[in-house]
């Protein structure tokens, strides 16, 4: 276990590996994730969301998701651990493009496939910064160097297989505009009948095709979205959690304030404080 510290004792960046973090059991870190999983099958379980895999592949995970992995073989993993102070995924959006595609997106699986080569390229990220965290006085912008490296080629290989399943995949048209009057109306309809009747299918028809099309129900990707959009306004803008309740449409901020505990198992102010408020806040 590497970990570089900030005066106040939080984690900056971490690597943990398979011996050092169990996660075969419901886990939440208050840092973004990043777990590489060599060999092994299983399940990837993240809030909402339950997604197969087999190794070689990169597992993606936000502060304070609830994660943890379903195991059908032996697991052999890496796990990278970066706080947002440390590397701000939106202030760096162009350097890496990976807020709304590794994370922070509600419709598409939280997973990067790697061919063998791609593994030994992580691998020997993972490898640099690990060897910067052991030196007595770590330099902090070589381990964010490495750190933007690794999640720009994630991004970059996760855009490309995208476009790949684009092509050979059979479009659901009526999922995509699923997707697109969620987008829209996440903040005033609040129920899969609501969306069925835009649609013009039964709540049942949307249900199964939900679940094949981006493997969650109606229900999950309704509240993830609205939860999404309280966790952004949490951690990068300085709101305060009654205007954040007001602006999401709830009557409170206590109903607000239960609703967000009951999705995400913490309060907002303890969400706020635990993942604390970006650069961004103030640009």
């Amino acid at each position: 276990m590497k970990e570089l510290f900030s005066s106040s004792n939080d984690l900056l960046c971490g690597i943990k590996r398979a011996q050092d973090c169990d996660i075969t059991t419901l886990q939440s870190f208050s840092n973004y994730s990043v777990i590489l999983i060599s060999q092994g099958k299983g399940v990837y379980h993240a809030d909402f969301g339950a997604f197969p895999f087999e190794g070689p592949v990169l597992m993606f995970s936000t502060p304070l998701q609830h994660i943890y992995i379903q195991s059908e073989t032996a697991i052999d993993f890496t796990m990278l651990q970066f706080h947002g102070d440390f590397y701000c995924i939106e202030y760096h959006k162009e350097q890496v493009a990976c807020n709304g595609l590794l994370f922070n997106n509600i419709y598409i699986e939280p997973s990067v496939m790697l061919t063998d080569i791609e593994l030994n390229d992580f691998n020997r990220f993972l490898e640099e910064i690990e060897s910067e965290l052991i030196q007595p006085l770590p330099d902090k912008m070589v381990v964010i160097s490495y750190l933007q490296l690794l999640l720009a080629k994630s991004s970059n290989i996760k855009m490309k297989s995208m476009k790949l399943q684009k092509q050979l995949n059979e479009k659901d048209e009526q999922m995509e505009l699923f997707r697109k009057l969620l987008e829209e109306n996440y903040l005033t309809l609040h129920k899969p009948n609501d969306y069925a009747s835009l649609l013009a299918m039964s709540p049942n028809n949307l249900s199964k095709r939900s679940l094949r099309h981006f493997k969650k129900s109606p229900s999950s990707l309704i509240h993830e979205r609205l939860i999404l959009e309280a966790k952004k306004k949490l951690h990068l803008t300085r709101l305060s959690i009654k205007e954040i309740a007001a602006s999401l449409n709830f009557e409170d901020e206590y109903y607000f304030s239960r609703f967000f505990k009951k999705h995400s198992k913490v309060s907002p102010q303890i969400f706020r404080n635990k993942t604390g408020i970006s650069v961004m806040a103030d640009k």
